[in-house]
């Protein structure tokens, strides 16, 4: 089996366990190595990350998928990209960017109903339907088991419309989507009546949940697989840009919260034999 086969074995089946996995979202190759040295089993890219290291706001496909090569490259646990919109309107030509994904050495990716257009930030359910359809054509022609996860964005654009968030994502399941994911969703009440009414695994993004949730109510919930987006990502530029305000005022009292040197550069020692 090669590599690539193995992660995409391994992927599958952490969505089949009984209690939810975490899926941390790195955003470059030291802080993919950081997660794994830590035991997570599995990571996903974060295009919010992308951007903000390159510092742009928008980001374009050859970006995100040269970040999900570092990152695959990096470490030897399987990786599912963040792909927006696939970066296209018509559905095989945004198809393509699951391939392209998959040969950057992913074994998993998403694709959403978010247009990026403000004036109209969802496509209309038949295109956003038809859309998927191309991505599962394009995922089960994969020379892995490439694990395609569809995304219903209605509560991340003001729509909080929980009957046709609901709607696309069983029409998305019965077209083959492997995982479904409504980012936007805060409450257990509001996590419950998505997964029941779905059969296939879903995955729960923590940067807009109730934050006290735990791990262990998700699984109760129904959730398989729990990710946080940007958030590290976030977290790491809130505590960069509190000690750089320090700084410009003459105080070094961040020092004290520095990571330790040791083990840091532990994460990125490669084992003897790679």
């Amino acid at each position: 089996m090669n590599p690539q086969a193995g992660k995409a074995a391994v992927f599958r089946a952490l969505h089949e366990r009984a209690r939810p996995f975490l899926i941390p979202n790195p955003w470059d190759r030291g802080s993919a190595l950081i997660l794994q040295s830590m035991g997570f089993e599995a990571l996903a890219t974060t295009s919010l990350g992308v951007a903000n290291v390159l510092g742009v706001r928008d980001v374009t496909l050859q970006q995100v998928l040269d970040n999900c090569r570092d990152i695959c490259e990096a470490t030897n646990l399987p990786v599912n990209a963040d792909l927006e919109n696939c970066f296209a309107d018509e559905p095989r030509e945004a198809a393509k960017a699951i391939r392209l994904a998959c040969e950057h050495g992913a074994v998993g990716g998403s694709i959403e109903d978010s247009t990026g257009d403000a004036a109209k930030p969802i496509y209309d359910f038949s295109l956003a339907l038809e859309r998927v359809q191309a991505a599962v054509e394009v995922a089960r022609s994969l020379p892995v088991p490439f694990m395609l996860t569809a995304r219903a964005e209605n509560f991340l654009h003001g729509r909080r419309d929980m009957d046709d968030t609901i709607r696309r994502l069983q029409a998305f399941e019965s077209a083959g989507a492997d995982v479904l994911y409504a980012p936007g969703l805060h409450s257990l009440a509001e996590i419950r009546t998505v997964t029941s009414a779905l059969k296939k695994p879903f995955n729960l993004v923590m940067g807009f949940a109730d934050p006290t949730i735990t791990l262990d109510q998700l699984g109760e919930a129904g959730v398989r697989r729990v990710s946080i987006g940007g958030g590290l990502n976030r977290v790491a530029l809130k505590a960069f840009m509190d000690a750089a305000k320090q700084m410009r005022d003459g105080n070094f009292g961040f020092i004290t919260s520095m990571a330790a040197i040791a083990e840091v550069r532990g994460a990125f020692q490669r084992p003897s034999g790679d």
